[in-house]
């Protein structure tokens, strides 16, 4: 491991850091899968926890004692990792505010499991622990602070793994995982290669898929978790929440097998993505 004292932001050696765009992150040609950025000793903790192999790090110098014992308690210190030290202001140049406890790193981007291998581990899980298996789909949500929220409550109330589509914005984006709190590495998750075509593909393996649609047909949320097949023991649920504005598609709510819908007051018409997932994964606790 090298630690270099820099304030010189034009050092390529910071590229990661500062000059590549979040899209030129994904492609960086020096990784066969990318990279993607961790913000703060919290997220870079969870991030080396998942097992995920950092490349290079930048740190006020205050934070490299900390920023040491993770990497010697999760990561071998002698593989090629940079520390970078700088100032606070370099850091709150890179980043537009000021980073808690001030300290980013790069990684290398996992490998992302195929749906079925993805179905298979999550419904393996929750047949060996004999209980129902609870999945979100999120299909082409665009705004990247609803898909860290959305997997921050995942985490936090009891979802086990969450699909998200082609068009979806990245989990991995630097904001994403910021409002995650790092729970996007915490949760399984993997990118469904065909939708809505693959509602059939989850149909066939025994999931209840149920979409929270605004229509007049659809179940309250309440009614629908407590359907006997939805209760039952071994039950495996897949909610499938909508794009921002628009909603699901018209074809995925015909493919699901129910509608779902949140009942509101006051002539409210809906919630935000990400409340309205903590909402549902909380009522099929």
């Amino acid at each position: 491991m090298d630690i270099v004292h820099t304030d010189d932001l034009s050092d390529p050696r910071l590229d990661d850091f500062v000059r590549l765009t979040d899209v030129a992150l994904r492609r960086k040609l020096e990784s066969r899968r990318g990279l993607y950025l961790a913000e703060g000793l919290k997220v870079i903790e969870r991030s080396l926890a998942a097992g995920h192999c950092p490349r290079a790090v930048l740190l006020e110098e205050r934070w490299l004692a900390d920023i040491l014992r993770l990497l010697d308690k999760y990561h071998r210190t002698d593989s090629g990792v940079t520390v970078f030290l700088t100032g606070s202001g370099q850091i709150k140049s890179i980043t537009g505010y000021r980073i808690h406890r001030g300290a980013m790193a790069s990684f290398e981007r996992p490998c992302l499991p195929g749906t079925a291998d993805f179905l298979c581990r999550i419904e393996d899980t929750a047949r060996k622990e004999k209980r129902r298996a609870k999945i979100f789909v999120l299909e082409n949500l665009v705004d990247h602070t609803n898909v860290g929220a959305v997997f921050r409550s995942a985490a936090a109330l009891g979802v086990d793994g969450i699909l998200v589509t082609p068009s979806c914005a990245d989990p991995l984006y630097r904001r994403s995982v910021k409002v995650s709190m790092g729970n996007v590495f915490h949760i399984p998750w993997t990118r469904i290669e065909k939708w809505p075509q693959e509602i059939k593909m989850l149909e066939e393996r025994g999931w209840i898929t149920a979409s929270l649609a605004l229509r007049a047909d659809a179940l309250s949320l309440r009614d629908f978790a407590s359907l006997p097949e939805v209760c039952a023991s071994g039950a495996k649920i897949a909610l499938i929440l909508g794009t921002e504005g628009d909603g699901l598609s018209q074809t995925t709510i015909a493919r699901s097998r129910y509608s779902v819908v949140i009942p509101m007051y006051d002539g409210v018409d809906s919630l935000n993505v990400a409340a309205a997932g903590a909402l549902a994964a909380w009522e099929l606790q």
